[in-house]
């Protein structure tokens, strides 16, 4: 009986030991966990983690709680914060190639998307590009959500003319597209966009998915919703660590850092996929939302502007110009398997 107490006490004294000896990283957030589809793949990565690493766990706050959503980046490479689940196109003022690692305007969709990033150059330029820019983190790629909707607007869009002049809520290199063709464009983080449009500041909004953008209420002030989502065809999401912090993991708790990330990819994607018809459904039946279709002709103007912009991104910037270079490569090769193995979709 002794020996039993003394063994079992030794091993309390080593478990307590582990514990303590487990690395905590805090985490903060670009969406609050109360937002479904972006809010729960931050959460869920969280629990992923927790429940399968005996050797870090990670501690999640929402956005504000440790840094403002646009302010995660540099707080992260300067070790005020340890890690951040976040999107890149939140840089593009910082980074010219950030958002090719976040939604391409007329880019790939998700299967597509992930290709390029888990089994061509994608993920390899996605950490050279903020080595080069500077920036002390480590990038894991950690979620992935289908096209969204690329607007919700008080008026009726029937021309290029009825966009002149609108302010807008726009994301990333879509953004580009629409101050090009008279539309002024602000980066605004989720729980500032309904005051704006409440108060006027903006006249449109873009954000994510209908089921997201109905819980922030946009449907309440802005009748008309947009599809397809042309400048967000799918947008992936990163897990930014410190690199000294990820350095100083072991080899095991870095693998259970990426294996949690490829799980939360799939859940990510699965959640958006299984729940936005209802939101939609729910927007046209209870809350007077008319669904529109941009027009092909409005369609052919948003693609031409946007490979205007692109070139010109090019020109500018050397690393855009490599990485976009890459992704036309890869896009060019998986057409000759897109175009033969799925049904053909034509655009209405």
């Amino acid at each position: 009986m002794k020996t039993n107490l003394i063994a079992a006490a030794l091993g309390l004294s080593v478990a307590a030991g582990s514990a303590q000896a487990q690395d905590v990283l805090e985490m903060t957030s670009a969406f609050g966990k109360n937002l479904p589809i972006l809010g729960t793949a931050a959460t869920d990565f969280v629990e992923k983690l927790n429940s399968i690493s005996t050797e870090v766990e990670f501690e999640h706050f929402d956005p504000g709680k440790l840094v403002p959503t646009l302010e995660a980046l540099d707080a992260v490479s300067n070790g005020s914060v340890d890690a951040a689940f976040t999107t890149s196109g939140y840089w593009q003022g910082k980074i010219t190639s950030a958002s090719l690692f976040a939604a391409v305007p007329f880019g790939p969709e998700a299967g597509e998307f992930l290709g390029w990033i888990l089994y061509d150059d994608g993920k390899e330029l996605w950490q050279r590009m903020y080595d080069e820019a500077g920036y002390d983190v480590h990038v894991t790629p950690c979620g992935v959500i289908a096209p969204e909707t690329s607007g919700w607007f008080k008026n009726e869009i029937n021309s290029a003319e009825d966009l002149q002049g609108l302010n807008m809520r726009f994301f990333g290199l879509g953004a580009e597209v629409m101050q090009k063709i008279g539309v002024s464009t602000s980066l605004l983080g989720a729980s500032d966009i309904f005051p704006a449009l409440e108060r006027g500041a903006i006249d449109a909004t873009e954000f994510s998915m209908p089921r997201i953008d109905s819980r922030l209420g946009f449907h309440k002030i802005a009748k008309f919703n947009y599809f397809p989502g042309w400048h967000q065809p799918s947008t992936l999401f990163e897990l930014l660590v410190n690199k000294d912090a990820w350095e100083g993991l072991g080899e095991m708790a870095q693998a259970q850092i990426e294996v949690a990330c490829l799980a939360n990819i799939t859940t990510n994607l699965a959640e958006g996929e299984a729940t936005n018809f209802e939101a939609m459904v729910e927007n046209t039946e209870k809350n007077g939302v008319q669904i529109r279709q941009w027009s092909p002709e409005l369609l052919d103007l948003f693609e031409s502007t946007w490979n205007e912009v692109a070139a010109d991104l090019a020109k500018e910037d050397p690393l855009f110009a490599e990485v976009w270079a890459d992704l036309a490569e890869y896009r060019a090769g998986y057409k000759v398997w897109n175009d033969n193995i799925y049904l053909p979709r034509p655009r209405n």
